[in-house]
């Protein structure tokens, strides 16, 4: 006897009579369990397909809230759930693009901490994250459970997708050894992302889901798939099991989870920023401006991005180009810097004083802080 109700085997006619899927591989998908890790980019075309296929308990990761600046590519969120979690407002477009399934919702950080107990749960995780700590604690809370990671990054108009640690294939550790050093991948914030990108390679990370919990096609472990938009082009890297990998090799030298934010080294990041960073807020950078003090305000975004808002007093430098205009400026004069929200700048800063200036200072918060407290008539982004 099918445990597909009559209304369920309506729903899913076009699985059921694909010989590959069938009744038997339907039942299969509702007994199954996805955890979905992040409800942003990636995770919603990945979450909305596997509950439209009929992924029995998709259990999703997030604990941030829904942002008009979400809705250019997260579509599963929409303008009636600005301000809500997006934990909330995806349970409910999932419940109501599929009743016959569960959601479950984990509304904390994913860290050492909970990351082993929460995947024993699950079947197969789908990584959605967006930050190089996230994705090495999903590899090797994966690894450790012996949980296959269906894996997705995208940006700008780039996108990778791959499946690791499938059935003693190589994990992400194998395809990166060591993480980049902190600040040199921008986010998507800073770095921009074409808005269809996640999802077509969220939806790719639907199909390798289903695959894998229906043991179905060549799944995509032992290789790298990626996806270049601008070029509509697919090129695939071979990846091989790397024999010293600390984690899932016969030479292993890790046996548990670490200290990712460490590891990835943003805590040395963060001090340095402290040791060397002398910050200015956008009300005292009002205050010089208005009284006239003598002082070069320089911005290093993009001319893209300075076209979208920018402040008048400042002259546009993108941060590429800034070591190659030093000699335009007086190493005693005062310089300050800002960017979208302070984190190019602040790399700029670093660099004027590297090369001996003395006097310069980062905005804090960028012109997005400015947007907020400042001008409220100017567009934001």
């Amino acid at each position: 006897m099918s445990t597909l109700s009559n209304e369920e085997v309506n729903r899913y006619s076009r699985h059921l009579i694909l010989p590959e899927v069938g009744v038997e591989g339907q039942e299969k998908l509702k007994a199954s369990s996805v955890l979905c890790i992040g409800a942003g980019g990636l995770g919603a075309p990945l979450t909305l397909y596997l509950a439209a296929a009929g992924v029995g308990r998709i259990g999703i990761v997030d604990f941030d809230i829904v942002e008009d600046s979400n809705l250019q590519r997260q579509v599963i969120h929409g303008t009636s759930t600005i301000g809500m979690s997006k934990l909330d407002s995806a349970k409910k477009r999932l419940l109501d693009l599929n009743p016959y399934i569960e959601i479950e919702c984990i509304n904390e950080r994913l860290d050492a901490s909970n990351a082993i107990e929460l995947f024993k749960k699950y079947d197969v995780v789908a990584d959605g994250t967006d930050n190089f700590p996230t994705r090495y604690l999903v590899n090797d809370a994966c690894v450790l459970t012996d949980t296959p990671n269906v894996y997705g990054s995208i940006f700008r108009f780039e996108g990778q997708i791959s499946v690791f640690n499938y059935k003693g294939g190589p994990c992400y550790r194998c395809l990166y050894s060591e993480p980049p050093p902190p600040g040199l991948v921008p986010s998507c914030a800073e770095g921009g992302v074409l808005g269809v990108l996640p999802g077509v390679v969220g939806t790719l990370q639907a199909t390798e889901v289903i695959k894998v919990l229906l043991n179905l096609g060549k799944v995509a472990s032992e290789r790298l798939l990626m996806f270049d938009a601008l070029n509509l082009k697919f090129r695939e890297l071979k990846l091989r099991k790397d024999p010293n990998c600390v984690l899932c090799s016969e030479n292993a030298t890790q046996e548990g989870l670490i200290d990712y934010e460490e590891f990835c080294g943003i805590p040395q990041q963060k001090a340095a920023e402290e040791e060397v960073i002398d910050e200015v807020s956008v009300h005292k950078l009002k205050q010089m401006i208005d009284q006239n003090d003598e002082f070069t305000l320089l911005d290093v975004r993009e001319p893209h991005e300075h076209d979208i808002c920018h402040l008048e007093q400042a002259k546009l430098i993108p941060l590429a180009q800034v070591e190659m205009a030093f000699d335009t400026f007086d190493k005693d004069q005062k310089i300050v810097i800002h960017c979208k929200s302070g984190v190019r700048s602040a790399n700029a800063v670093r660099q004027f004083k590297e090369a001996g200036f003395t006097n310069v200072h980062n905005v804090a918060g960028g012109i997005i802080a400015w947007a907020r407290e400042i001008d409220t008539e100017m567009q934001q982004y």
